[in-house]
């Protein structure tokens, strides 16, 4: 089948365009107000960017009242943000967070999550998500859509703190097996990761597999041997 989004109808019981981008990773964001109260929400369209330094991205859609997000409020207006791991063991947690209630009110406390101070940044991080970044605000990309809620604020930002918890470590590496994180797939449907296989790419130089690898500390070495 072919459709041309907004041009013609793809004639399924079910828009597919989300579902055929998947799994994607959920950029569950705490933020803080300026007058210090706290929100949390998880997002759906959520990556990293770079690792040299780290950025990471996610967006945020208009409400149904074509406002927006709380989250981004929050960000615009303190300049720093969380990303906490959204787990299996969290799913009830993360979904009850999603809801979207009025401005001001705690996503920590009607989730039933336990807040943890940052060491660099004002808004608490989840203390049961096994890893977290703490986020400096770059810039925010808006991208005019349909109404209510097509219009989508890209908010782009600089991880300048990272906390692992020791348990979900295996031989120096991230055990996913340990993390088991959920991300989100078409229609009301998510995925949970335990098992992972492993490819290199044949024939690139070393600067190439430092870049897919994401390490920062080989990439500055190659970068004072050159």
């Amino acid at each position: 089948m072919f459709y041309e989004p907004g041009v013609e109808e793809h004639n399924l019981p079910y828009d597919p365009f989300k579902a055929c981008v998947v799994p994607r990773p959920i950029g569950w964001i705490s933020t803080q107000s300026p007058d210090g109260i706290s929100n949390l929400a998880p997002y759906s369209q959520f990556n990293n960017l770079s690792f040299d330094p780290p950025y990471v991205m996610f967006s945020a859609n208009q409400t149904a009242h074509e406002s927006r997000k709380d989250t981004v409020i929050n960000i615009e207006a303190t300049g720093t943000f969380v990303w906490n791991l959204a787990t299996w063991a969290m799913r009830k947690a993360v979904n009850i967070s999603a809801e979207q209630v009025p401005y001001g009110v705690d996503e920590f406390v009607r989730a039933g999550l336990t807040k943890e101070k940052a060491s660099l940044v004002a808004p608490f991080m989840v203390k049961e998500s096994p890893i977290k970044f703490e986020c400096k605000y770059h810039s925010t990309i808006r991208l005019p859509g349909n109404p209510p809620m097509g219009t989508v604020d890209v908010i782009i930002g600089k991880v300048i703190g990272i906390h692992i918890a020791d348990e979900v470590l295996t031989d120096g590496k991230i055990d996913v097996r340990k993390t088991e994180p959920i991300a989100r797939c078409g229609y009301y449907e998510y995925a949970v990761i335990r098992d992972t296989f492993q490819m290199v790419i044949p024939g690139p130089s070393e600067l190439v597999l430092y870049g897919l690898e994401g390490s920062s500390a080989k990439n500055k070495a190659q970068n004072k041997v050159s």
